[in-house]
């Protein structure tokens, strides 16, 4: 998988290196843009799209959690960035865990949130038909499955029914076409393991009221990470549309404490 067809954002200048990993079915832009110009303030910030999203073409086999964790290192190395935090959302903190066990010594902190160490069976379950509706072109029918597991039923229930049909819609004009090839990573996913041998500073912000990946497995990540603090958002799935600037803030300030950065 070659990082040349690969669209990277970089953004900011002369701090410290920050990789942002994204979920599945989403890009840098979707999941990073309400937060892109706090982080980019302190931080060399790079990311890269995972095939079938953004501006880069869909693989044309499986894809491999080791090769989006090394297509996001390749990206840092052609930025010029020796060491780097990672930052990774949903199925990015499987990149960004990935990430920290096959480059330790490059790595300076994790910052991982809502997401996963292993995708336990009511996850599994939902990834199953993700796949499968992406898999069949049904967008409309995929959207109306995760826009209720996306929001937090607080924010879903301020929306009027208008603006709920309107957010299915938008969702399902957005979903990409490698959204079931994210999605098929999730399936088999477990780091557990790798989690309990790394050695790194990091933050694990649990999005407390999130309908897709539920709370006590974003808890049992943190129970895995040795030394990892937690910190709970009370936001759904989206905490880059629900709560960005509180976000931002857990992420700037964990990084702002760590010698290296």
């Amino acid at each position: 998988m070659s990082n040349t067809y690969a669209r990277t954002v970089r953004t900011g200048s002369g701090g410290p290196g920050l990789l942002l990993a994204h979920g599945g079915g989403g890009s840098v832009e979707t999941n990073f843009g309400t937060v892109l110009d706090a982080l980019a303030a302190e931080y060399s910030v790079v990311g890269v799209d995972y095939p079938g999203t953004g501006g880069t073409p869909r693989a044309e086999k499986p894809l491999e959690l080791d090769e989006l964790a090394d297509r996001l290192v390749a990206a840092a190395d052609a930025e010029g960035l020796e060491r780097f935090a990672v930052l990774g959302y949903s199925l990015g903190g499987n990149v960004a865990v990935r990430i920290a066990a096959r480059y330790p010594e490059r790595v300076t902190a994790l910052v991982l949130t809502g997401t996963f160490a292993r995708a336990g069976n009511r996850l599994k379950l939902i990834a199953d038909l993700w796949s499968g509706l992406a898999a069949r072109g049904e967008s409309e029918l995929l959207a109306r499955l995760l826009v209720p597991l996306a929001f937090g039923p607080a924010a879903l229930e301020c929306l009027t029914p208008e603006q709920v049909e309107q957010v299915v819609l938008e969702t399902a004009g957005s979903i990409p076409p490698g959204s079931g090839d994210h999605v098929d990573l999730i399936k088999g996913a477990d780091l557990r393991a790798e989690l309990a041998r790394l050695d790194v500073p990091a933050l694990v912000v649990a999005t407390t009221e999130d309908q897709l990946v539920p709370l006590a497995l974003q808890r049992e990540l943190a129970e895995t990470l040795p030394g990892a603090r937690l910190v709970e958002l009370p936001t759904g799935h989206l905490p880059f549309a629900e709560r960005p600037a509180q976000w931002a803030s857990l992420i700037t300030e964990f990084l702002a404490a760590i010698p290296a950065h």
